[in-house]
């Protein structure tokens, strides 16, 4: 069952804090496409509820990057909310995932939040990988442009299994 990537994100987020990783937007947005394209290949179904676009560093779920782009390069030390309509303010997205899922988020937080940010852009843009098949689509630079879930299950289940999230 998919989930509201702003959830996911609150769950990295909450990961990281835990293990003292710096977590600017753009790690965020790359290990939350880590995170989606693990579960994809691990469960077989989508992580989160949105298609991930071709962004010129990598895939990037616009709605979280509107989230936190106030913090530029800046570690977050918020996290995404949504406006409550019975209220009118903003709460903080909670979801309850199964612990395999927390699981495996935690595990992706841990081996990728290691990473320097340019080394996870570099992993994103992989030759022909799903970013790369969008953003060079027909030869042409497409910023934007849906990258689709059988793309990425597609590119992952092929992985190397000693490149494989444990």
């Amino acid at each position: 069952m998919p989930y509201d990537g702003r959830a996911v994100a609150n769950l990295i987020l909450d990961c990281a804090e835990k293990e003292r990783i710096p977590m600017s937007n753009l790690v965020l947005q790359k290990i939350l496409f880590f995170c989606h394209a693990w579960n994809l290949v691990e469960e077989g179904e989508p992580l989160v509820k949105h298609q991930f676009e071709a962004w010129q560093h990598g895939p990037v779920l616009q709605y979280i990057y509107r989230q936190f782009r106030n913090f530029e390069a800046n570690p977050i030390t918020s996290r995404a909310t949504k406006l409550d309509p019975f209220d009118g303010t903003q709460k903080v997205v909670t979801v309850d995932l199964p612990d395999h899922v927390k699981d495996r988020v935690e595990r992706v937080v841990s081996f990728y939040g290691k990473l320097q940010p340019w080394d996870l852009v570099e992993l994103s843009h992989e030759s022909g990988g799903p970013w790369d098949k969008v953003w060079h689509y027909d030869g042409k630079v497409n910023p934007g442009m849906k990258i689709q879930d059988d793309s990425i299950l597609d590119f992952y289940s092929k992985a190397d299994p000693s490149h494989r999230i444990q």
